[in-house]
This record gives C-alpha cells, sequence and structure tokens, in this order.
C-alpha cells in the first residue's frame, strides 16, 4: 500500500498546531512561575514581582490567544483522520508527535536532575520545590498524552480525548482567572500605572527642586518656576487629570509633592512605591495610601551642597 502524500494543507495544520502547542504549554509554564514567585517572594531578589506587567500579563495573553488556536488546529487534524483514517499515518504527523514526546521527557528527565540537584545544594526551598513539581506536571502530562497518541489511543478513544481536552482547558481558565485576582481588572491595572506614572513625575519634579536649591541656595516659590526653557524642562501634570501636582514651600529647604493615588502603594506591586533613598532628601520614600497625599521633603545640604561650594569660582 502506497503511503498517503502530504499536501500543504496537511503540514501547515501540524506546524501550526505545534507552535501553538509548544506556545501555550511554556506560558502555561511562566504563568504559573509567576504566581508562584507571587505567593513566595525571593529575599534575596532586589526586585519583586510587578503583577501588572511583564511576564504574568504576558503569559495570559498568550495563553488566551493560542490555546483556543491549539483546540481549534487539532480538532480539525482529528476530524480530518476521522474521515480518512489514511491521515494517520501521515510523516508529518508522527515526527510531530515523536518531536513532542521527545521535548517532553527531556524535559522531565531535566527537571528531576534539577530537583537531586537542588536537594544536594540546599536549596530545596518550597519556591524552587513548587517550580519543579509544576514542570514535572505539565512536562509529564504532555509526555503521557502524545505517547498515546502516538499509539493510537486517542483515535480509537475520542470521546476521552476529547474529556481530556475540556479538562486542559478549564485548568488553563482557572490559571487565567486566577491572574485577575492578583493583578486586578485591566481597568484596575490602568489606575495602578497611573499611581506609578504619578510617583514618577514628582521623583523628577522633586530632582529639578533639588537641582533648583543647589543653584540659587533657595526653593521655589511655586512650580512654575521650575520651567527651564533652555534645558527643556516643564514640569509635568497628572496623566490621569491633566491637573497640575501641588508644590507647598514649607521652609527654607523643606517642602511638598502631592498628587491624588487611585490605590495604596503596597497593592501595587510596582518599584517605583518602595522606599529607598536618592536625590539628596531626609525620609525619602514613595509610601502612598488611596486618596490625596503629601510627600513631606527636606534637602540635605551635606549630600547636595550648593554649586556655589563646590564649583571653583574661576569656572562660576
Amino acid at each position: 500500500m502506497d503511503k498517503p502524500k502530504v499536501t500543504p494543507k496537511d503540514f501547515f495544520l501540524w506546524a501550526g498546531a505545534m507552535i501553538a502547542l509548544y506556545g501555550s504549554v511554556i506560558s502555561f509554564l511562566t504563568l504559573l512561575f509567576q504566581y508562584i514567585n507571587y505567593a513566595y517572594p525571593d529575599p534575596l531578589a532586589y526586585y519583586y514581582v510587578e503583577p501588572y506587567s511583564g511576564g504574568m500579563r504576558f503569559a495570559m495573553a498568550t495563553l488566551i490567544v493560542l490555546v483556543p488556536v491549539t483546540i481549534l488546529l487539532m480538532r480539525f487534524i482529528r476530524n480530518d483522520i476521522a474521515r480518512d483514517a489514511m491521515k494517520s499515518e501521515l510523516w508529518v504527523r508522527r515526527w510531530a508527535l515523536v518531536l513532542t514526546v521527545f521535548f517532553a521527557g527531556f524535559t522531565v528527565v531535566g527537571d528531576l536532575i534539577a530537583l537531586v540537584n537542588g536537594f544536594l545544594g540546599g536549596d530545596l526551598t518550597t519556591r524552587f520545590t513548587l517550580k519543579v513539581l509544576v514542570v514535572l506536571f505539565v512536562a509529564g502530562g504532555v509526555f503521557l498524552h502524545f505517547l498515546a497518541d502516538l499509539r493510537g489511543y486517542w483515535t480509537a478513544n475520542p470521546s476521552r480525548a476529547k474529556t481530556v481536552g475540556l479538562g486542559t482547558g478549564a485548568l488553563v481558565l482557572v490559571a487565567i482567572i486566577s491572574g485577575f485576582f492578583i493583578m486586578g481588572t485591566p481597568g484596575e491595572v490602568r489606575l495602578l500605572r497611573f499611581d506609578d506614572q504619578k510617583v514618577s513625575d514628582l521623583q523628577n519634579i522633586q530632582w529639578q527642586i533639588v537641582n533648583y536649591w543647589q543653584q540659587k541656595e533657595a526653593l521655589p516659590a511655586t512650580i512654575e518656576e521650575l520651567k527651564d526653557p533652555l534645558g527643556g524642562f516643564i514640569p509635568p501634570v497628572d496623566s490621569q487629570t491633566g491637573e497640575p501636582y501641588e508644590y507647598r514651600k514649607t521652609g527654607t529647604m523643606s517642602f511638598e509633592l502631592c498628587a491624588t493615588f487611585n490605590a495604596e502603594s503596597n497593592k501595587t506591586g510596582s518599584q517605583v512605591s518602595r522606599p529607598y533613598p536618592e536625590y539628596g532628601v531626609e525620609a525619602e520614600n514613595w509610601q502612598h495610601p488611596a486618596g490625596e497625599h503629601c510627600f513631606e521633603r527636606t534637602i540635605d545640604p551635606d549630600r547636595y551642597p550648593p554649586y556655589t561650594k563646590t564649583v571653583p569660582a574661576a569656572i562660576r
């Protein structure tokens, strides 16, 4: 009997299905890793998980698109095989299945090696162990599923194949929905990003105030005095409301910067909202509650002395 020929349709169906499958698996692992990082932050890491950006958001978006694509393409393939049993003997199908089983099996072996290595190195923390178990569960599931497909199990039991597909889809759906409980809805995420922008703007204004004091040994009376057409600086305004930020001079070297925030800073997970010293001011931090809040600042002249004391007279 002649071997069935691979048509362009067959090739691109399998190629698309495998690409979508691999992308879905990688994104699913990435998303679960982000959840583990969020639940068990590493005390040795300088940066903490930023729920509304980076890996978590991209992984969720990828799953939302690629999982339905994978299911749709695999349905087309299985329908073709149901209509023509010879389609199960296509070389592109066998190559795709064997390659997937190989990668999944290799991942499981590598995962076990990482587990043993972590144990021997004393790095068997909850965070590490959960990640290893997640990889073992996902890669092992892929390995067993496609190994069964190679042996014709799902072709002989289409109802079970459908049940497994529905179960996998439900599991992915639960994982995606869980992300919204951590990072919030898209509307809430946008509000939190507004808060980050406000803190960034206030940091920029604060630096300009310190620079102004260093140059003139006096604080500006109003925020408008910070305008520098030559240097190109124009005080930013609140990107959410379009209103200027509030600035008040409270002493010869102290001032306040105020803004209205949408949420408490420890709920945003953003790095700009965490306290860290900078710009030569005392009590530097950017923690804030929801609503209007003013940051009190006092310039430290020892750290940022006036330019008249640091620049030689001949240069001035």
